[in-house]
């Protein structure tokens, strides 16, 4: 596996006070020692401590490519949302098992993995659970014992569902196809989908699907977004705000920026769309 590198941004550095001169004529005497070429006192050579440094992301989060791995940025926004500062361990998409699942001819999904505290936790929906323990106050899900259902319910309708709609607009961040025709079997997964959104977005009044801060549900609904804008899907005003808000998201802006930078193409994902 190739050396993670960080995927949060570096903290920032505070700024060291300067100590106080502990008399006015400490710093007249080190200024006269000078003019005469004696070695500065130990007030004048005295250097400030070095800054702060960042500390080391507290865990690895191992992806394969942003352009293409849903997947991939479930569990990074995940993470994001969780406030777990992780680095990034990167499988290239040229792996015969990553590229397997990249093309929908794999069951099992080996990315994202979340390592953290000694622990290996696989799966998107482990993992939003495992963070969600870390963090309970990150509000990865609702506070309210009905809305924690919901939400897990149509959390794990996105886990296991809707392969019509990933075999027909695989996710492609760099593609934007207007006009695409959604043939009907995939159409009945677009349904179903804005059927959910409009229902949590009434009944918890929104940006997003479960009132006003993101949940795991949105991270596991995100890439369908990202899916809807390359297809040119047509959508309802709700759908097409809930879809702005989550792009609008600074952790999938970072993600698709760095998508898009991405050598690496799947001609397979490309030619035939």
């Amino acid at each position: 596996m190739p050396a993670p590198t960080s995927t949060s941004r570096p903290a920032t550095a505070r700024g060291t006070k300067k100590a106080p001169a502990k008399a006015a004529g400490a710093k007249a005497g080190a200024t006269a020692g000078a003019k005469a070429g004696s070695k500065p006192g130990k007030a004048a050579a005295a250097k400030a401590p070095p800054a702060a440094e960042a500390a080391p992301p507290a865990g690895v989060l191992t992806i394969s490519s942003k352009n293409y791995s849903s997947w991939s940025l479930r569990g990074y926004l995940l993470c994001r949302l969780a406030g777990l500062d992780v680095a990034e361990a990167r499988v290239s998409a040229d792996d015969p098992s990553i590229r397997a699942e990249l093309l929908l001819q794999s069951s099992s999904f080996l990315v994202p993995r979340l390592d953290h505290e000694g622990l290996r936790i696989w799966d998107t929906l482990a993992i939003a659970e495992y963070l969600h323990e870390w963090a309970p106050e990150a509000g990865l899900l609702p506070s309210d014992r009905a809305a924690r259902a919901h939400c897990r319910s149509i959390c794990g309708e996105m886990h296991s569902g809707f392969a019509n709609l990933r075999s027909a607009l695989p996710m492609n961040l760099k593609a934007h196809h207007p006009g695409f025709k959604v043939w009907a079997g995939a159409q009945g997964d677009i349904l179903r989908i804005v059927e959910i959104w409009a229902e949590c977005l009434k009944t918890y009044g929104g940006p997003y699907l479960f009132g006003a801060a993101p949940t795991m549900a949105d991270a596991m609904y995100a890439p369908v977004c990202a899916r809807f804008t390359t297809y040119d899907v047509p959508l309802d005003p709700k759908s097409r705000a809930y879809c702005k808000a989550i792009l609008a998201l600074p952790a999938l802006q970072e993600w698709v920026a760095a998508a898009l930078e991405e050598p690496d193409e799947m001609e397979e994902l490309d030619v035939e769309f």
